[in-house]
């Protein structure tokens, strides 16, 4: 089910197209399709009206900060590894520097000035504000019929910290002391008697070691985060949140599905097995939808979809497209920052440029 009408997206399209590209021909000459991409992309994330609707008293003005977010999702789009690459092509191209925003007649900021640039959008979470005005604006008056959720790895350059097993002191075993408070453990069950708030303070963001099965059922190990991902029929990313690489996909099926709720309308929740839990079938109806996730047999028989609801299922297949795009054309598999903060920040700019894209797909 298409979520937004390919006669709007056509429109905006031929007016970049036929009135803001050759304006920029005139003034910069000749543009490569990359760059073309580009101006479509800035058109519609919009992401420099997101960075002057912060109030920054100290630092550079709103207008340059928003020259450096442009910067950055050119960064994703060009598929540039680091910001040192990202400086030197806008060193030797004009025409990106005038896309982004930059003046010729004025230096071009240093990589420390980028760095802390970028330091203060993960913190005012800009990318992902800038994703989710995207999502309610051509979205929110829509109804989507499916939306895939799906966790994926993503590796980070960070040492992990150790579980409690691998830890010197080790969660003691027996009833606790009177006086003694221990960490209540996250699950499935607690989670529908909490708040969003209090259920997203509550998953781990640190990095660890993760193991997870692939599609082919082999198990692979990594270091870093988990990216969970909710997916629209067409590709579009909806929500997204990271959590711990040693998290179960299932702990973050709630959180995800409220951030989803209060930004598009969906009739069916389609998970894989390791979401499989009466908690999760019970979570998704309350919403109004209709789960459909696979039975996880554990040990016992496994119970087969109806034959339409197979059919349904199938439309499962477009959160692994996403997963697969994200990390091969828009820096999902080059982290080169650290803390749970900046990489979610240097998702979400590639999850803000995979957004466009798609929509940008729906127009053929």
């Amino acid at each position: 089910m298409n979520a937004t009408t390919p006669q709007q997206i056509m429109q905006r399209w031929h007016i970049v197209q036929g009135q803001l590209i050759p304006a920029l021909h005139q003034e910069i000459g000749l543009l490569t399709p990359k760059l073309e991409k580009l101006i479509h992309i800035l058109e519609w994330s919009r992401v420099e009206e997101w960075v002057q609707r912060f109030s920054y008293r100290t630092g550079r003005p709103p207008h340059e900060l928003a020259w450096l977010a442009n910067a950055f999702v050119a960064k994703v789009v060009l598929g540039l590894t680091t910001t040192v690459h990202l400086i030197e092509r806008l060193s030797i191209d004009k025409a990106l520097q005038r896309i982004c925003g930059f003046p010729l007649h004025k230096k071009l900021p240093s990589a420390s000035t980028f760095s802390r640039a970028f330091e203060t959008f993960a913190k005012d979470k800009l990318a992902e504000r800038a994703h989710e005005g995207l999502i309610k604006t051509h979205f929110g008056d829509r109804l989507i019929g499916h939306i895939s959720r799906d966790g994926t790895a993503i590796e980070a350059r960070e040492r992990p910290q150790k579980n409690d097993k691998e830890s010197n002191n080790p969660k003691p075993k027996g009833r606790p002391r009177k006086d003694e408070k221990r960490p209540v453990k996250l699950n499935v069950a607690r989670q529908r008697t909490q708040c969003l708030e209090e259920m997203l303070k509550d998953i781990p963001t640190d990095c660890r070691r993760g193991t997870k099965c692939n599609a082919q059922g082999y198990k692979h190990s990594w270091n870093g985060y988990k990216l969970h991902l909710d997916i629209a029929d067409c590709g579009v990313p909806i929500a997204a949140l990271l959590s711990s690489a040693s998290m179960h996909d299932s702990r973050a099926a709630i959180p995800l599905s409220h951030i989803s709720a209060a930004r598009v309308t969906n009739l069916y929740d389609l998970m894989d097995a390791a979401y499989c839990s009466i908690d999760l079938h019970e979570h998704s109806r309350e919403l109004g939808h209709v789960p459909l996730i696979d039975h996880n047999p554990r040990g016992g028989e496994k119970e087969e979809f109806e034959p339409a609801d197979a059919v349904r299922y199938r439309e499962r297949s477009g959160a692994e497209r996403a997963n697969g795009r994200l990390k091969d054309e828009f820096g999902g598999r080059h982290i080169w920052v650290r803390g749970a903060t900046k990489v979610m920040s240097h998702l979400m700019f590639g999850i803000l440029v995979l957004s466009v894209d798609q929509l940008l797909r729906l127009r053929q």
